[in-house]
């Protein structure tokens, strides 16, 4: 057999075949009453083990392709031969003159040799899988990241698009431009939601095959105790399934929201996916696990306690008590991924921490738990500040469902009231139970010691629970640290948790953890961005001779999130003055820089001189030099109160309005340009009489459009709005406090998607001084 092996091995050598290579070539064609053997079982074919006659002829097959029939079979006839003398060579005959008892021993021998064997290979395509699931489950995340920049990034492209399509003069290389960044970003979003998925099916994969591997090594464990007594020397059993190698999951960073590193991020996610998918492959071919290929659902294979030798996974269809039970259990697992799934989803549309947990608690009960207790530390860190201080985990919400009126069992855990029993603080000492336990990621059922003791630790001593596997403490574990804990529970009279419901636990908890992080950091950078800009803002309007001027700014709501508006009004000289508004795209850091350089640059430019069409032109060269990011509609008026006109240029704004005396009101008929940071366009002035008594309305997107009014619908109500202000005042001018307040008052419910600035002039003009006779 040694000489037939080397044989084989020897075409392999001279066809340039790989052993993997030669495995991908097999077929079913190859082979008369059964299926290519798995990968590992080759290798251990080509190594010396015993060689079936249908591999040496594919093998002849693969490596001689072009050779004709009878060249084929001149090859083949030797080996035939020397096989058919492998198989008749007369070793039962030496077997049989043994004493009985030792061919039983020797019998014993070689299957405990082969359950080592057996196990090593379990062993091994458990730390794979496990691997696989948890690269898997680091690879959902990231694309669940980079999801949300990627739409982050489609709604600034069409923001950007809506602009240049209003442009005067119109910028078709721009638009082109932009509408071709705009696709390349809708086909990522695509193909990111089609890499979460697949993500999550590999998954689920590698956690069949970590069962079933696992349940594999527990069943040869058996049949060694019963091999101990025939073969002799004690076994010493591997390490149990809580002490095999796990590995850690590794931070995980995000890609930005631009469009070429998006891409890049997706080719790693796609390569880390593939190369995970080949390995859980192996692994389950190696342990004989395989999928239902019926209806698409993921089925562990069967580990059969019954039969001749060591248990063996099943080659063909169960039927009869088996067929029930994988049917059930495919079943199971399919209802398991498609609950994970809404659950993640619901916790996903959470925008602050309360609404985040309060997602996990109406996503848990009463589906997967009848209570839930939610801690998360307090203060949560954000970003990489490390704690001062010990580290606290404070109830943050509790759930349950109703409690049955007569009950034997420990009752649920409930929201504490005055003087509770249950402890709503708790503080996590180095060394104890608890922290132990949080250091370890994994969820754990309640009925193990060091569960008990950190139970005890985070909910008080007082507080009973059910038990067996009816309480799962699941840690909470964000990017890079655990940032609180979760604990599940079901009453006794309600089936225990399951194995697999430690995942599902898993899975919750930390997709809630990642969504509290990701809150917590855009909470933090609202709130910067937030100072910055009214820091930015002008603290107080000047009172120049011939111009009254009152302002309003009203940042988004907070379920909005969007913006950047700001305005100003300054003094120039020869008495004139200054107006200016604006609206920054995005709301960032980056954005609230650019609003603060851009005023700077307007108050440097306006006071050199600068007519207003020059002043935008300068703005449009500052913003190309800060990158194609930065983008801002933006107004500037100049008015001369001596000679009654008002310069207006635009950049891709909203036209203002004038109030004149008598109450009648106009939309202003200016260029609408397009807006800085375009390039490639030019601007133009308009100038316009503004006589004394006139009011001049500059405002911003966010007071006249929102999600259920247009903005030319928005600008007609602002100046019927102006219209009815006026007629109340007579002949005199409206006062501005009061008129920026009637402005106000007609945004509706619905009408707080975008920051709002509004600037109102009012034009009073200063009499030219009579010439002397």
């Amino acid at each position: 057999m040694n000489r037939l092996v080397e044989t084989v091995r020897s075409w392999l050598d001279d066809a340039s075949v790989t052993v993997t290579g030669f495995h991908h070539r097999l077929t079913d064609d190859h082979f008369h009453d059964q299926h290519v053997p798995p990968l590992r079982k080759l290798r251990d074919l080509l190594s010396g083990a015993d060689l079936p006659w249908e591999l040496v002829e594919a093998a002849a097959d693969v490596c001689f392709p072009g050779e004709s029939a009878t060249q084929t079979e001149a090859r083949l006839a030797p080996l035939r031969e020397l096989w058919e003398i492998a198989q008749t060579a007369p070793t039962a005959a030496v077997s049989s003159v043994l004493p009985s008892v030792a061919r039983e021993l020797l019998e014993a021998k070689d299957r405990t040799i082969a359950a080592y064997q057996e196990i090593d290979r379990a062993r091994q395509a458990f730390q794979a899988s496990e691997h696989g699931r948890l690269q898997a489950l680091q690879m959902a995340t990231m694309v669940f990241v980079l999801l949300g920049q990627a739409q982050a990034t489609i709604a600034d492209l069409k923001r950007q698009v809506d602009g240049l399509q209003v442009a005067v003069p119109p910028a078709p290389a721009q638009l082109a431009a932009v509408e071709q960044h705009l696709e390349r970003a809708v086909v990522q979003e695509h193909d990111l939601r089609s890499e979460l998925g697949r993500a999550e099916h590999e998954r689920d994969t590698a956690q069949q095959v970590a069962d079933h591997a696992a349940r594999r090594i527990q069943q040869l464990e058996r049949e060694l105790t019963q091999f101990r007594t025939e073969a002799g020397p004690p076994y010493e059993a591997p390490a149990a399934l809580d002490a095999l190698p796990v590995v850690r999951e590794v931070d995980m960073h995000a890609g930005n929201a631009a469009v070429d590193q998006i891409e890049q991020a997706l080719g790693k996610i796609r390569s880390v996916l593939d190369h995970e998918h080949e390995a859980v492959q192996e692994a389950a071919d190696s342990v004989g696990w395989r999928p239902a290929s019926d209806d698409g659902v993921v089925v562990a294979g069967e580990v059969l306690a019954r039969g001749e030798g060591l248990s063996r996974t099943t080659t063909d269809n169960p039927s009869g008590e088996t067929a029930v039970a994988v049917e059930h259990s495919g079943q199971a697992g399919a209802d398991r991924v498609r609950y994970v799934g809404a659950a993640t989803r619901r916790i996903a549309r959470g925008i602050d921490h309360d609404e985040i947990v309060l997602g996990l608690c109406r996503a848990t009960v009463p589906t997967f738990a009848d209570a839930i207790l939610v801690y998360l530390r307090d203060p949560l860190p954000v970003g990489d500040e490390r704690p001062t201080g010990p580290i606290v985990l404070r109830l943050r919400r509790t759930d349950r469902i109703p409690e049955e009126p007569v009950t034997n069992s420990a009752r649920l855990p409930t929201q504490p009231g005055p003087g509770p029993e249950m402890v709503v603080r708790a503080e996590v000492w180095p060394g104890g139970p608890l922290a132990e336990v949080l250091r370890g990621v994994r969820p754990q059922f309640g009925d193990r010691q060091a569960v008990r003791s950190a139970l005890a630790e985070l909910l008080g001593p007082n507080i009973r629970l059910p038990d067996g596997h009816r309480v799962i403490l699941a840690p909470m574990r964000g990017r890079r640290r655990v940032i609180g804990t979760a604990v599940y529970v079901r009453r006794a009279d309600r089936p225990a948790f399951e194995p697999d419901d430690l995942l599902v636990g898993a899975q919750l908890a930390t997709h809630t953890a990642l969504s509290v992080e990701k809150a917590a950091l855009g909470g933090r950078e609202a709130v910067a961005v937030d100072l910055l800009q009214r820091m930015m803002l002008p603290h107080s309007l000047p009172q120049p001779t011939g111009v009254q001027l009152a302002s309003r700014y009203l940042p988004a709501a907070e379920t909005a999130r969007v913006g950047g508006d700001w305005y100003d009004a300054f003094p120039l000289p020869q008495g004139r003055v200054a107006l200016a508004i604006g609206d920054v795209m995005g709301r960032s850091m980056t954005a609230a820089a650019v609003m603060g350089q851009l005023r700077v640059m307007t108050q440097a430019l306006a006071g050199e001189g600068k007519p207003p069409q020059e002043v935008l032109r300068g703005l449009n060269r500052l913003a190309l030099e800060l990158g194609g990011d930065a983008l801002a509609t933006f107004l500037f008026a100049v008015y001369d109160p001596v000679a009654g006109r008002v310069a207006i240029a635009n950049a891709g704004h909203l036209p203002p309005v004038m109030v004149h005396p008598g109450g009648r009101t106009e939309v202003l008929r200016v260029p609408p340009g397009a807006p800085i940071g375009v390039g490639g366009v030019d601007f133009e002035a308009v100038e316009l009489d503004a006589p004394a008594g006139a009011t001049l309305v500059l405002y911003t997107d966010g007071l006249v459009e929102s999600r259920i009014r247009d903005v030319w619908t928005g600008i007609e109500q602002l100046r019927e709005r102006l219209t009815e202000t006026a007629r109340l005042a007579g002949s005199h001018a409206p006062p501005l406090e009061p008129l920026c307040d009637e402005v106000l008052d007609m945004l509706g419910p619905g009408d707080r998607d975008d920051d709002i600035a509004l600037l109102v002039a009012g034009l009073d003009g200063i009499a030219r001084p009579k010439p002397e006779a």
